[in-house]
């Protein structure tokens, strides 16, 4: 392959599909989920860019179930922005996350890379790839795996893990516990070498196996059939992390910084706040600035399109983001909320804890806020689309 400054590296980013994103409704009914703005930048960009960061990266490949013309106009203005090559790859069915990333495995390989990154589109953190990588190839095994402490009341809803606490190989891994493993979580994100390849294909070949081997009478292969998966369906977590632990062949890397799911609109408005802050370090001019003389006075992280209109005595921040030809009024007061395109918001009007849908008009002297408690059903104010209020 040459030396290693010559070797290549490609970026797999799973986007879902139409029937993940129910809970991320009524938003996923106007746009698919990984196109919904965080930080003024669709939900995707945001790994996409950390990925422009990984030394020798050849390709980044999109993966879900959504039709190839939702992300046609993307994928293409967010090629010729990076000079790095992003296509999309639509799955024909369900294969896992192991399984949709052995289905591609020919296209994926396509560069000969000597690494292979995995990414969810709905987490939100600093991705920290490049470190990632490096502490892999220290390691030496076939991947390594994102991790990060969280309190042991929120450990159970996630991959939990024990690692070593000398050479941090993943020792055990289990995926939602019914019972407390460890605070150390799956965050989603992955580097692996190419042979990833061989252990899946293995699980696939075991199914096989098992199948071939059954001796049962008619009823009882049906009632197999329904409940064992098919032989091309991977899961990461359960068929190669879990059997694969304490065999050197995955090791941890634990981030020290932010992490979050992007589950719930709720969710959303958090992690728009995540990213607006990282903007300080990653990329300020991005960020608002005014203090009320000729720009309307900014508090915080905040940004706003170059094509929205906000009226200089309009009071914005912390934790706001204003999309493209939105109108904001005289003496508005706009705090931790996502405002979409073409919005109108009359004189005077607050809006605080919200998402405020596209071209919905708010009126004067109106309120829409909420508690701001963004992992409640109820926790934030959400408009759809075209709302008057």
């Amino acid at each position: 392959m040459g030396s290693p400054d010559e070797e290549r590296v490609v970026a797999v980013i799973m986007v879902g599909g139409p029937t993940k994103g129910t809970r991320f409704r009524p938003l996923s009914l106007n746009i698919p989920k990984p196109l919904f703005p965080l930080a003024g930048q669709p939900m995707v960009h945001h790994p996409i860019s950390a990925c422009k960061r990984i030394p020798n990266l050849a390709q980044i490949y999109l993966v879900g179930f959504y039709e190839e013309r939702e992300f046609a106009l993307y994928v293409s203005s967010i090629s010729n922005e990076l000079k790095i090559p992003v296509r999309y790859l639509r799955e024909d069915k369900p294969h896992g996350s192991a399984g949709a990333l052995y289905n591609f495995r020919d296209l994926i390989m396509e560069d000969n890379p000597s690494h292979i990154f995995l990414l969810n589109c709905d987490v939100c953190c600093s991705f920290p790839l490049p470190e990632m990588l490096d502490a892999h190839k220290k390691y030496g095994g076939m991947g390594t795996i994102l991790v990060i402490r969280v309190s042991a009341e929120s450990a159970s809803e996630f991959g939990e893990l024990v690692a070593d606490p000398a050479s941090n190989e993943l020792l055990h891994y289990t995926e939602k516990p019914e019972t407390f493993v460890s605070d150390r979580i799956n965050c989603g994100v992955y580097v692996f070498t190419p042979e990833i390849f061989t252990a899946i294909q293995g699980v696939s070949f075991q199914r096989k196996d098992r199948e071939n081997l059954r001796r049962v009478s008619s009823f009882e292969a049906l009632q197999l059939a329904t409940k064992s998966l098919p032989t091309d369906y991977v899961r990461l977590d359960q068929d190669i992390l879990s059997p694969l632990a304490g065999k050197k062949q995955f090791y941890i890397y634990e981030t020290m910084d932010f992490w979050e799911q992007i589950k719930t609109p709720g969710m959303s408005l958090k992690c728009s706040g995540l990213y607006l802050a990282q903007f300080r370090v990653t990329s300020p001019h991005l960020l608002a600035s005014g203090d009320g003389t000729k720009n309307a006075t900014i508090i915080g992280d905040v940004y706003v399109h170059p094509s929205a209109k906000v009226h200089p005595t309009a009071k914005i921040g912390p934790n706001v983001s204003i999309s493209a030809n939105a109108r904001v009024g005289a003496g508005v007061r706009l705090s931790r909320c996502i405002i979409l395109d073409g919005v109108e918001i009359m004189e005077n009007a607050v809006v605080t804890n919200a998402i405020v849908g596209w071209k919905s008009s708010i009126g004067r002297w109106s309120r829409v806020q909420a508690e701001g408690h963004y992992n409640a059903k109820l926790g934030i104010t959400i408009l759809g689309e075209a709302v008057g209020c």
